[in-house]
């Protein structure tokens, strides 16, 4: 798409769309209907390998429907999927377990065999890769009630944004595309303003 992020947003929330939730990469917002639900991303490739891991094993349990994929102009991503609730404590503490003891579920096991394959495949060719991330914000229940993997993969965001401190040119090299790496809800919501310019400055004297 020739759109970034925020016009992507603009134009969903215009459409009746309407924020539901946010992350430290992305956010989304929630279809009229209340069925489905687009995450909009500045800038994230950990989620290109899950949206992998969602290609490899269609109609598992366990991931996502998706409806629709979309790169953004500025680096950015758009994924629209079936709308998932934030699960409950105990419920993400208990996939998680069952994640990680690997028995007792044939479709679960598959996913996690899958994302071991496609963890090797992006820790091999995506620089700061940082592998599995199954915080509780990663589990969410679906509609009819089953619970549902958000993600399972993330990037070493504080040793990126080192590097965009120490030398941007090498970040920009590595992900030429991503126009608006500083978005991230994450920054937003945590740095101080004196951090932000300190990042912005450092992002700007560097040629794309």
């Amino acid at each position: 798409m020739d759109k970034n992020w925020r016009q992507t947003l603009a134009d969903y929330v215009l459409l009746g769309w309407t924020p539901c939730g946010f992350g430290d990469w992305a956010v989304a917002v929630r279809s009229p209907d209340g069925l489905r639900a687009a995450r909009i991303c500045p800038f994230d490739p950990a989620y290109a390998a899950f949206l992998e891991l969602c290609r490899r094993l269609p109609g598992n349990p366990y991931l996502p429907e998706i409806a629709l994929t979309a790169e953004l102009s500025g680096g950015g991503s758009l994924v629209v999927m079936e709308y998932l609730a934030p699960a409950a404590s105990d419920e993400a503490a208990e996939l998680k377990r069952r994640w990680s003891d690997g028995g007792g579920d044939p479709q679960l096991a598959a996913v996690r065999a899958a994302a071991d394959a496609v963890d090797a495949d992006f820790r091999a060719s995506t620089p700061w890769w940082d592998g599995f991330d199954l915080n509780p914000g990663n589990v969410g229940r679906a509609l009819d009630g089953r619970p549902v993997l958000l993600d399972v993969f993330c990037m070493d965001g504080a040793s990126l944004y080192a590097q965009i401190l120490a030398d941007a040119s090498v970040v920009k090299a590595s992900f030429p595309k991503a126009r608006d790496v500083l978005d991230i809800p994450f920054i937003a919501r945590q740095s101080r303003p004196e951090e932000i310019a300190d990042l912005r400055a450092a992002w700007t004297v560097t040629p794309a």
